[in-house]
């Protein structure tokens, strides 16, 4: 005998698509690019300016420095400043652009780590941040999850690679055929259920985090009277 397990999905952001902004000193926000979460943002794209005298200062360390030296010399000293900026965040591009400007940057500039959407903004101009201050969360939505919740008293008939058919009726797309990517080891105590996963291709966007579907997956047949 063979049957097919119902249940209710909710779409969730890839994890491995989620990247949280820190800035990697101590500052005060001078200018915010991004308004409203939810704004599409291309990597690399500026989202604020930081005014940060810990960075101020390793910068014009590393003017003098190289001032101070030989052309063409190493300096100790310089190489000493360009390692203390690049732990701070400023890339080697940025940095050989400060040498060669030869002036120091007041404000630096945070730029998004991918391409996606910001669906957090945790700051606003004059906001005083530090190294803990998540200042956004940039999440790509080209591929997102479905969280099916399987009641307990079927979850072990489950298996990773198990065929289903997914229905999101918000996003307006068909049914979609996919695989069971992975079965989590814990039981929500709450809702007596075991959490599946599949992940979707979502190039159009049309899947949002947050929708509600159905799924319905295949179990393995069982011999039974």
């Amino acid at each position: 005998m063979s049957a097919e397990l119902r249940a209710v999905v909710t779409i969730v952001p890839d994890e491995g698509l989620v990247s949280h902004v820190h800035t990697r000193v101590s500052g005060w926000i001078q200018d915010l690019f991004i308004r409203t979460t939810g704004e599409r943002v291309r990597r690399r794209q500026p989202l604020a300016t930081i005014f940060s005298q810990e960075l101020l200062a390793s910068q014009s360390e590393l003017l003098a420095a190289l001032s101070a030296s030989p052309p063409g010399a190493p300096s100790p000293i310089a190489q000493g400043a360009r390692s203390r900026l690049r732990v701070f965040g400023m890339t080697p591009t940025e940095i050989a652009s400060l040498e060669r400007r030869g002036e120091p940057w007041r404000n630096v500039t945070i730029v998004a780590p991918r391409a996606g959407a910001v669906l957090h903004r945790g700051i606003t101009v004059g906001t005083s941040v530090d190294p803990s201050t998540e200042l956004f969360t940039v999440v790509d939505l080209s591929r997102v999850w479905a969280i099916a919740e399987v009641p307990e008293a079927t979850a072990a008939q489950v298996r990773e690679g198990a065929t289903a058919e997914l229905d999101v009726p918000g996003s307006g797309l068909p049914p979609l055929e996919a695989r069971v990517d992975f079965v989590y080891p814990t039981l929500s105590e709450r809702t007596r259920t075991v959490r599946v996963r599949f992940v979707l291709e979502n190039g159009e966007g049309v899947l949002r985090p947050g929708m509600f579907g159905t799924a319905v997956i295949a179990i393995a047949a069982r011999q039974a009277l």
